[in-house]
This record gives C-alpha cells, sequence and structure tokens, in this order.
C-alpha cells in the first residue's frame, strides 16, 4: 500500500508493526493490546473502527468481526518515540477480552505476601462459548474442552506460535479453573468434574491415563508397520500422522485432567514447573534418593 504522509511519522518496528492499546474512551481503562502494521491503521483511521493486525495467522483482524464486539475509535494518540499507540474507543457489548471479560488485563499480581503470586481480579461476563457460538460439549464426552476459548478475532496469540509461553497458558488454564469450582455444574465441563468431587476427577485422569497407553501403542505399531512399505507412501504417512496426533491429544488430556485435580486442592501449576527445574542438572537415581 502506498505510504500516506502522517503513517511516515510512525516508527513500526523490523515486522512492520507496533502495539496498540485499546482504552476505554469514558473511564479511561485499559481494555486489550494488539499489534497494528500501517494497513491496519490506515484501515482503523478510514472506518474509525478498530483493525488490527493478527501475528499468528499473518492478516488483518476487525475487531469484533467474530464477537460482534467492535471498537468504535473516538481518537488515536501516539507516544513520543512514534512506536507506541492509544486507541480512545468504545467497547460495543462491554467485553474486550476472548474470555469474556471486559478487559484482557484482568490478572492482578497480589503483592500482600512474600511470594506474590496472580489473581483473577475481574468476572466473566459472558461465557465465550455464547459470544463465539463454539457448539458446547457433553460432559459423558472423552474430548476435553480448554474452556479459555479462543476468537478468530482474539489478541491472544495461537498455540501454533513457536514463542509462545506454555508458563503463560499454564497460568490461564489455573485461572479459568479456579474460577470454574464456583460455577453451576451445568455451566462447563469443568464445573460438572468439581461438582461430582474429587474420586470422579481422579477417575478422569486414570481412563485418560489408559487412553494414552494405548495410543503410545498404536503409534508403536505404526511405526513398526511404517518399516515394512516403501517410503514416502501416501497412506503411510497419513496413519502415522493420526497416530501421532492421537498420541498428543490423548496427552494434553492427562495434562488437561492433573490440573483439575492440582486445583481442587488449591495448588498451582506453577509449583510443578518449580518442582521440575529443581531437578534439573540431577540425575534419576541422585532425584529418587533426595526425596
Amino acid at each position: 500500500m502506498t505510504m500516506l504522509p502522517w503513517l511516515t511519522q510512525i516508527k513500526f518496528n523490523q515486522d512492520g508493526l507496533l502495539p496498540a492499546i485499546a482504552q476505554d474512551y469514558q473511564t479511561g481503562e485499559i481494555l486489550m493490546m494488539a499489534w497494528m502494521n500501517a494497513e491496519a491503521l490506515s484501515l482503523t483511521a478510514q472506518t474509525k473502527t478498530a483493525v488490527y493486525f493478527s501475528r499468528s495467522r499473518n492478516q488483518l483482524w476487525h475487531k469484533g468481526e467474530t464477537s460482534g464486539h467492535v471498537q468504535q475509535v473516538h481518537d488515536i494518540y501516539l507516544d513520543c518515540d512514534a512506536d507506541a499507540l492509544i486507541l480512545s474507543v468504545t467497547q460495543q457489548g462491554g467485553i474486550a477480552c476472548h474470555t469474556g471479560r471486559k478487559s484482557c488485563f484482568y490478572q492482578r499480581l497480589d503483592l500482600s505476601q512474600a511470594e506474590p503470586s496472580w489473581e483473577v481480579a475481574a468476572p466473566i461476563l459472558k461465557d465465550p462459548d455464547e459470544i463465539y457460538g463454539h457448539a458446547k460439549q457433553s460432559v459423558s464426552s472423552t474430548t476435553v474442552p480448554i474452556e479459555a476459548a479462543t476468537d478468530t478475532s482474539t489478541n491472544t496469540e495461537t498455540a501454533s506460535n513457536a514463542g509462545i509461553d506454555g508458563a503463560v497458558i499454564l497460568r490461564q488454564l489455573d485461572a479459568v479453573l479456579t474460577e470454574r469450582k464456583a460455577a453451576s455444574p451445568d455451566s462447563s465441563y469443568v464445573a460438572s468434574l468439581y461438582h461430582k468431587g474429587l474420586n470422579k476427577i481422579l477417575e478422569k485422569v486414570g481412563e485418560e491415563s489408559t487412553e494414552s497407553i494405548i495410543a503410545a501403542k498404536d503409534l508403536e505399531t505404526a511405526l513398526a508397520q511404517s518399516h515394512k512399505v516403501k517410503a514416502g507412501n501416501e497412506l503411510d504417512t497419513q496413519t502415522l500422522q493420526a497416530a501421532q496426533h492421537e498420541l498428543v491429544y490423548e496427552i494434553a488430556d492427562v495434562w488437561f485432567h492433573t490440573l483439575v485435580t492440582l486445583a481442587w486442592f488449591n495448588i498451582g501449576s506453577e509449583q510443578i514447573l518449580t518442582e521440575l527445574g529443581r531437578r534439573f542438572g540431577l540425575s534419576g537415581i541422585e532425584e529418587k534418593a533426595s526425596r
């Protein structure tokens, strides 16, 4: 696109992007942060509605294109270094975050304790499934939904992004699981597990572990069979990919249900990461002897 004169004054980064913070026009509350390229910013100025650039999908997205929560833009401010923007917006529907909250900045660092920890400081105003039309799954299904539903217009990077921070995902899951403990059992899969009690949660851990073992053996069989056919056989490649995907899928279910178990006891996933970190540099024999 032809760079308009006012756009040339902006210092985009090496990827042609700059951060844009959406701020409530009336209250000044920070609602979200996303990225813009020159085209997104130009369209925002033309339409007076927020248009961002998704790094994970490598394309423009109009805020609210899926959810209906469009951002009407009143003013655009550029900082002194010309490398960051603030959008003063009216948030349609009162919800900016893909988790169903008013603001994406809903996690507050509690500094009152010796060891700071993140806490959820804002409620979910509307279930993401209702916002984005995701089909709700029955409790009896063996597929586990990750209940922090994503939106095609979310400013959160997808899990396919190679630079994703796994600890951030775990913290977000911790927050969702904690919220589900107080939710109605009819509102979500996890809430129904908590309502049924610890034995049901542990039953699911065992069930998913068994399914993971079966998936691992199926992948082993598929690998063995692949050595008996010609390399590059299309059907064989598809079989291997399907078997590998199934194992990853089942292991994800195991991890998910163990996180539900931890949340039952109010134990955060960071304690597991700390314990795993402690074991680096120790042999298995040394680690076992140190218990």
